[in-house]
């Protein structure tokens, strides 16, 4: 790969370590444009909800944690629903329902699915000639009129987009070009940032909507380059570079960000400290999933979920048994110490700003920013308890709990409306 390199200095990464030591009046996402409005504007006092995933079902709930509902539309065969796209108007999402339950063994057939969710009218789409049984969308286009999915394509996931209705579907990707996932669009919405997965390794990759000018943003042996994302004005994609040394659990991972045209890569944090392969819960509330950090709508920061030292989760890696559940874990409550903070850092400085903190430590994850940049949803897991949706201000004040998700069998995957 033809890329200048960069490791941030020793002087940097103890700015970086030193978490609290800056003002969020230094470090800060609000702008002018994203400030609280005055007393008494309407906007000021619209009520925002969050989507989330609970239970095989789409959790619904205003951000003060009233109201919530779930949601999984009575339709034959479908044993669970995931929530997708949403679109401009706060009303309509894309949901995802599901047959069967062995993803990783390409068993299951999906369907895409306009609902309403202020009048419960549910429509499927996508349903032209889908070029896979498994077809996950992961964003519309402007003018909300075509789709990106990820469908798995004998073994290998790739990328199309398509009308709504499944008609006119281009591939973005191609047999023999990786398992590609993690899909996001640019602000300019003219390309794609995506990793794929092949003999080299995992790779972060950028193309134009129809596949062409393709570029290698990271890539090196012995690095797991995952889940890129585009910061607010796209000159910057923000990543997380796990070290496959560490183990087949990638568990941690450090931050990385590069530019969209492979030209520069650098090298954010040390120590393999943000929690990476998240694995959650108790044998009944057990959850995982790959935890990305998420740029703040409004300039050049972004969450980071860093371990306090020497943390370990009550789920341990199964090395060496069969993997089939894409989970291989075992649960050992007595092994587990540490937790995770929540932190605000800027990639170009590495200042961070520790947003949350326990004591007991609990393990914190998957921060989602609201559209004005005002608000974090984020998850928190106790030592062998369900995950627990939370949300708080950018600056971390006033923290307040939500919902422990359906049955309090835990909530996960937050998505602001």
């Amino acid at each position: 790969m033809n890329q200048y390199v960069r490791k941030f200095s020793r002087r940097e990464m103890i700015v970086s370590a030193l978490a609290g030591g800056l003002s969020l009046g230094v470090l800060s996402c609000t702008t002018a444009s994203s400030r609280p409005a005055a007393m008494g504007d309407s906007a000021n006092r619209r009520v925002r909800h969050l989507l989330f995933a609970s239970g095989g079902r789409v959790g619904l709930i205003e951000e003060d944690g009233s109201g919530p509902r779930f949601i999984a539309p009575d339709v034959p065969g479908q044993v669970s629903w995931h929530h997708g796209p949403v679109f401009a108007d706060g009303q309509r999402a894309i949901l995802m329902s599901v047959e069967g339950t062995r993803i990783w063994e390409h068993n299951v057939r999906s369907h895409l699915w306009l609902y309403d969710l202020e009048t419960s009218e549910l429509a499927e789409i996508a349903a032209k000639n889908p070029p896979a049984r498994y077809m996950p969308a992961c964003a519309l286009l402007p003018g909300e009129e075509r789709l990106i999915v990820n469908p798995i394509i004998d073994g290998e996931q790739r990328v199309y987009t398509m009308n709504l209705d499944g008609s006119d579907a281009v591939e973005v990707t191609h047999a023999g070009e990786g398992f590609t996932y993690c899909v996001t669009l640019s602000p300019d919405a003219t390309r794609l940032a995506f990793h794929a997965t092949g003999p080299e390794g995992y790779r972060v990759f950028t193309t134009h909507l129809d596949g062409s000018n393709r570029k290698l943003v990271a890539g090196a042996p012995g690095h797991l380059y995952f889940g890129p994302t585009w910061s607010a004005g796209g000159e910057w994609l923000l990543y997380l570079d796990c070290h496959t040394a560490g183990g087949a659990g990638h568990d941690w991972a450090d931050l990385c960000i590069g530019r969209p045209d492979g030209s520069e890569h650098q090298v954010v944090t040390q120590g393999q400290r943000h929690w990476f392969g998240t694995a959650y819960g108790g044998p009944d509330t057990r959850g995982s999933g790959s935890n990305i950090p998420q740029w703040c709508p409004h300039g050049l920061a972004c969450t980071y979920t860093r371990a306090l030292p020497d943390s370990q989760t009550a789920w341990q890696y199964a090395a060496g048994r069969p993997d089939t559940d894409h989970f291989n874990r075992e649960y050992r409550p007595e092994l587990a110490r540490g937790g995770t903070e929540i932190c605000l850092l800027d990639p170009l400085t590495g200042a961070t700003t520790v947003l949350t903190h326990s004591g007991p430590p609990v393990w914190d994850f998957r921060t989602v920013w609201s559209p004005d940049g005002q608000r974090i949803a984020f998850c928190r897991a106790p030592v062998g308890g369900a995950a627990e949706l939370w949300a708080m201000d950018a600056d971390g004040r006033n923290p307040r709990f939500l919902t422990r998700g359906f049955n309090e069998k835990g909530a996960d995957h937050p998505r602001w409306l």
